[in-house]
């Protein structure tokens, strides 16, 4: 459980399970019949420790422990396969060619991924006969793509008759790794019980019986969450109002709470210490004040605590304290509904354009939960999923109130730049997501949203209401749907899919580095698969460049600025090789106890062993999602790409992915055009022509090189296609997630002035998590460049649906 959240916050005593065991020999149904009764205890004792366990953990890791539950359970009884978990959570390793697409509806770009699943699947014993099954009549498979609830559908014979429930889920995994959770919430409930999939009610009375006078109560803070005002309610019912006092931790506050709490302890009453993360250095006086705690204390005493997950909280009390996770609502409707409950009549009426002001803080509060809800959808809501607040959102209704009554004339450009520059978009430090809420906000603070049902979404289920009291805000509110769809935060359908598979890789990551490192069910020990996997890679790793050979090959040239580029490209990949062809010899010797087995090289071989890129690589290595397998593929091919480059001559057309640092490459093209006409390269900027009448295959027709710029490929778009037909962006398709973009060419021009209209400005990122940091040349991490792509809609809605480019993607 530590490992879910990365700080000892779940962290766990014995004591405390042998207490739960104790409780459950006590409380669970009486038998005579042994049989029965062992079943009982059994039965209670689990869903004891479940409904204990999930209070204290966050939602998104509850689904993650009851299936780690109910796997432990089946393992215990030999009721599950070890190599097929195992490649449930590993997925494929080792090399594949892959066949044609035998398909009319999976797209090019996902075809691979799904083929390595198949083909990695048909090593397993259960599973022969499956893939050659699916190549031969792959349109059995068809209605288990298209469907809605593809995780209820039957598969084809004899699969759906010999596969049980779990080998069911790794077979949707191939197909639709969007609809894993799901099934999985499925197979738990068949195993286990229904009850093991639904969050235990928060009930703070139940919460307060497991505590004592030596026991505390440690609420796990997130983001958006504030307990005190539940604590202070419980306090009042059960006589304890009086009685409570509250202190928020803090510089110089210490010793204030050090006396609070000895008082109590000795008169009786509670303490609410609130922020425990933010006094680090009185955590260890904490620890000794609670070791000083024992039963001759008050009964009435009580020690509530209140933090965020850090590693400096005291281990000790962790351990010892009944602990429990708040969270904040989610979703639209809820987060609407907190908004409109902090607010009442005498709010909305508190102003002179009374009117103007109840439609722009409806705007104000769907604006707000708008942006808190995106960060559901990862990257392509968000590049950083920021922590906005309601104190953002109250700042926002006291200056619209403000501004309303001072003003004749609404002031709509203040009020979006106060809440977008400003209260909000203070917290907002990617210039990619400043673009992004600027853009929203206009959407709901505008002239438009004073006209009664006013669409804030294409759909029309979001609109603005009819002015009305606090109580007919609220109906309307109840009205909405409990899980929006894409297109309320202006996304596309394909966006709900992008997150349901990363939720997957997030969960099967998760339980992945925590599984325990031992023999598979295979009969193989684990050091034996360790040096196969490594011999296979160690015979892969190419041999290092000739640098020397490189440099007199091509040459510091003034006219050919890729000549450096090329030459520094080839040095960053030799310190990666070098790095690979060590650290693979060590593990090897360490495995076979020749050398010892330090702790970065037990590293590597978990690395090697949970088929992910080692840290030590990683470090060394170019930015890339992707796991071993598909990483050590990417990393061959860009060898191959350098090697043709070396052997050949400089490129006719660049493959832009293959590059460790795309940026020097696009600089070196402004350089060649700066030198060869004497300009300034400050002057100079990219003109993007997109050659659409050429396919990805068909370009190697061409046999020059361009008169003046360079011809790129190898880049997808996300979130939107290219129409090749009509020269434009336009919308995806259907579970199309991501699609090529054609040939492009980089044309330099001089003083050139960017088009305002027509255009939309693409961000073109290296890989799929967007977010980056700037490195030491100045550029980000991931960040490659701005292209502009034709657009007949406006660039609002591409900003909106996060439209990017990439040079690489997950598989």
């Amino acid at each position: 459980l530590r490992s879910l959240v990365g700080s000892d916050v779940y962290k766990r005593q014995l004591q405390s399970f042998i207490n739960l065991f104790v409780m459950g020999v006590e409380n669970s149904p009486a038998s005579n019949i042994l049989e029965q009764r062992l079943k009982n205890l059994n039965n209670f004792f689990t869903y004891a420790l479940y409904e204990n366990t999930c209070r204290s953990l966050f939602e998104k890791h509850k689904l993650n422990f009851s299936l780690l539950l109910t796997v432990k359970i089946l393992q215990g009884g030999n009721l599950i396969d070890q190599s097929e978990w195992r490649y449930f959570l590993t997925g494929p390793t080792g090399d594949v060619t892959i066949p044609p697409n035998p398909t009319r509806w999976v797209s090019e770009n996902a075809w691979p991924d799904m083929y390595n699943q198949i083909h990695g699947m048909d090593h397993l014993e259960v599973f022969k006969g499956f893939e050659k099954h699916f190549m031969e009549k792959p349109d059995e498979f068809k209605n288990i793509f298209d469907s809605p609830d593809a995780h209820k559908e039957p598969l084809p014979e004899p699969w759906n008759t010999k596969f049980n429930e779990f080998q069911k889920i790794i077979a949707l995994k191939c197909i639709r790794a969007d609809k894993v959770i799901p099934a999985v919430q499925d197979w738990i409930s068949l195993k286990m019980g229904h009850e093991f999939i639904v969050s235990p009610q928060f009930d703070l009375t139940k919460c307060f019986k497991d505590s004592s006078v030596t026991i505390p109560l440690i609420f796990i803070l997130s983001p958006g969450s504030d307990p005190v005002s539940d604590i202070l309610k419980f306090a009042e019912d059960m006589g304890m109002g009086k009685k409570t006092e509250s202190i928020s931790l803090g510089q110089g506050q210490g010793e204030k709470a050090a006396k609070l709490i000895r008082e109590a302890a000795n008169k009786g009453g509670w303490v609410l210490l609130q922020n425990c993360h933010l006094a680090q250095t009185w955590m260890l006086d904490l620890e000794k004040l609670c070791e000083e705690f024992n039963e001759g204390n008050h009964k009435d005493f009580r020690l509530w605590l209140t933090s965020m997950p850090t590693p400096y909280f005291p281990i000790s009390v962790l351990q010892n304290g009944v602990k429990m996770s708040l969270e904040p609502p989610q979703g639209l409707r809820s987060n609407l509904l907190r908004s409109y409950a902090n607010i009442d009549d005498r709010d909305l009426e508190d102003c002179k354009k009374s009117d103007a002001y109840r439609k722009l803080l409806f705007g104000f509060c769907l604006f707000h939960a708008i942006i808190q809800d995106r960060r559901k959808f990862g990257p392509i809501g968000w590049n950083i999923p920021y922590e906005f607040t309601n104190e953002d959102l109250y700042v926002c209704k006291k200056q619209l109130k403000l501004l309303l009554d001072e003003y004749e004339d609404i002031p709509y450009k203040v009020l979006n730049y106060l809440g977008s520059e400003i209260n909000y978009g203070g917290r907002v430090t990617d210039d990619k997501d400043v673009r992004l809420i600027t853009t929203l906000i206009k959407t709901y603070i505008c002239s438009d949203a004073l006209n009664d049902n006013y669409k804030y979404s294409e759909s029309g289920i979001y609109f603005s209401p009819v002015v009305g009291s606090q109580v007919d805000y609220i109906n309307y509110i109840q009205q909405l749907p409990l899980n929006p769809a894409p297109e309320a935060f202006g996304l596309h359908d394909n966006a709900q899919i992008s997150t349901a598979q990363n939720e997957t890789r997030v969960l099967l990551e998760t339980l992945l580095s925590i599984q325990p490192r031992s023999k598979t069910g295979s009969g193989k020990s684990r050091e034996d698969i360790l040096i196969e996997i490594a011999d296979n890679l160690e015979q892969k790793t190419p041999q290092l460049f000739d640098i020397d050979e490189v440099y007199k090959q091509y040459p510091t040239s003034y006219e050919e600025s890729m000549n450096t580029v090329l030459v520094q490209e080839v040095i960053r990949y030799n310190k990666l090789i070098e790095v690979m062809i060590t650290s693979l010899a060590n593990v090897k010797k360490a495995l076979k106890g020749l050398v010892v087995m330090s702790e970065e090289l037990s590293h590597l071989a978990n690395s090697l062993y949970d088929n992910q890129v080692p840290k030590m690589w990683a470090d060394k290595g170019f930015l890339c999602l992707k796991p071993l397998s598909s990483w050590m593929n990417d990393f061959l091919e860009r060898i191959q790409f350098m090697s043709d480059w070396i052997k050949n001559g400089t490129p006719v057309f660049f493959w832009v992915s293959r590059f460790f640092f795309p940026q020097a490459f696009i600089t070196g093209t402004l350089q060649n055009y700066a030198r060869k006409y004497k300009i300034a390269i400050d002057t100079l900027s990219f003109r993007f022509d997109i050659i659409d009448n050429l396919s990805l295959h068909d370009i190697q027709e061409l046999k020059q090189k361009p008169a003046d710029g360079c011809y790129i490929y190898g880049m997808y778009l996300e979130g939107a296609r290219w129409d090749s037909n009509l020269h434009t962006l336009a919308p995806s398709r259907p579970k199309e997630l991501y699609t090529d973009v054609p040939l492009l060419h980089l044309v330099p021009e001089v003083n050139r002035v960017p088009p305002t209209t027509g255009i939309y400005n693409c961000p073109l990122y290296k890989v799929l998590s967007r977010a980056g940091t700037l490195s030491t040349t100045g550029h980000s991490t991931n960040f490659v460049m701005f292209v502009e792509l034709k657009s007949e809609d406006n660039e609002d809605k591409w900003i909106k649906a996060g439209v990017a480019m990439f040079l690489a993607l997950r598989y």
